[in-house]
């Protein structure tokens, strides 16, 4: 089949390899353009730019899909259906349009929870026990396309946002594939959704990491590996930011008084910090603003710690 691939990060990247290995055409990648990224922030291709290059795909980059000259490139490439694994930007109708077998997403949530930008983020901080990826026709409204697919994943207790997204993208090619062959024989069966049941998943900030000590610690804990690998959970230690890299749950939690955010104990493999309900958190990697990752050890090494002291929501200068 002659497909057009919309797609940007490593996540649809499977998906786009899937694809060519299982012998349809692609007729363009479409995926934005170069941005600043990562920690040093310098301008790169997005991974799927890169991994179509490697395969020799033709590459479209428009800095706006309604462009009427992308619109028009689209269109004279003819494809027959259009695939859409986190390009990251709204489709309009006349590109969802333009294929004659309609345009379909690999959506990584059991929609119709975590409608948007970050399913799989939303769902581990949310504590979710499972997850997966729903195949859906798009229509104007953001993820409310009918289904047309779904493969259920269980989410690891202590399994990071970044881990499940690299199970996801294995699930999602796989499931893409089984789709586009029951749309060729013309088999598949689209499910409406239920619109009243629908959740969303905003888009993450910075901010979404602030830790409230406050809260429970398996709460905190979901915090952590939802925000891996970005943009961290975070808490300050008098007036310096530190990202919480890695945590788990204390389990029974410490007994006697402490108030949330107080450090429990500080040993080589874990500081323990008192949460809200009386529980408390491990924390097991951290890394000071601007500097690189630490175990624990290795911080308290460079950063002795005397008790009392505590973990603070805001810089305690503030």
């Amino acid at each position: 089949m002659r497909i057009a691939f919309f797609g940007t990060p490593a996540f649809a990247v499977p998906s786009l390899r899937a694809l060519v290995d299982a012998g349809h055409t692609l007729v363009a990648v479409i995926t934005q353009p170069d941005r600043r990224r990562g920690r040093g922030q310098r301008v790169s291709a997005s991974p799927v730019r890169a991994a179509a290059d490697a395969l020799g795909l033709p590459i479209l980059v428009p800095e706006r899909a309604r462009d009427p000259l992308f619109v028009r490139a689209l269109a004279d490439r003819a494809p027959e259906l259009g695939v859409v694994a986190a390009y990251g930007k709204i489709l309009p109708d006349a590109i969802l349009e333009t294929p004659p077998r309609g345009t379909i997403n690999v959506h990584a949530s059991l929609l119709p929870k975590y409608r948007g930008a970050a399913p799989i983020h939303r769902a581990v901080i949310a504590g979710e026990r499972e997850t997966g990826i729903t195949m859906i026709r798009l229509v104007a409204e953001m993820d409310a396309g009918p289904m047309l697919g779904r493969v259920v994943r269980p989410i690891g207790a202590n399994e990071t946002a970044e881990e499940l997204t690299e199970a996801l993208a294995v699930i999602g090619a796989t499931l893409l594939l089984e789709t586009v062959g029951r749309l060729e024989r013309r088999e598949v069966v689209e499910e409406p959704q239920d619109h009243g049941a629908a959740t969303f998943a905003p888009r993450l900030t910075r901010e979404d990491g602030r830790i409230d000590w406050a809260r429970p610690a398996r709460e905190i804990h979901n915090l952590v590996r939802g925000l891996h690998p970005w943009p961290h959970a975070f808490t300050f230690l008098g007036e310096r930011r530190l990202a919480v890299l890695r945590s788990s749950v204390v389990d029974p939690s410490p007994p006697g008084p402490a108030a949330p955010g107080d450090v429990l104990t500080a040993r080589r493999d874990r500081l323990e910090v008192r949460c809200g309900g009386d529980t408390a958190l491990a924390v097991h990697e951290l890394q000071p603003e601007g500097r690189k990752r630490l175990e624990t050890a290795a911080f308290l090494a460079g950063h002795p710690l005397a008790l009392p002291a505590a973990f603070h929501s805001s810089p305690t200068g503030a």
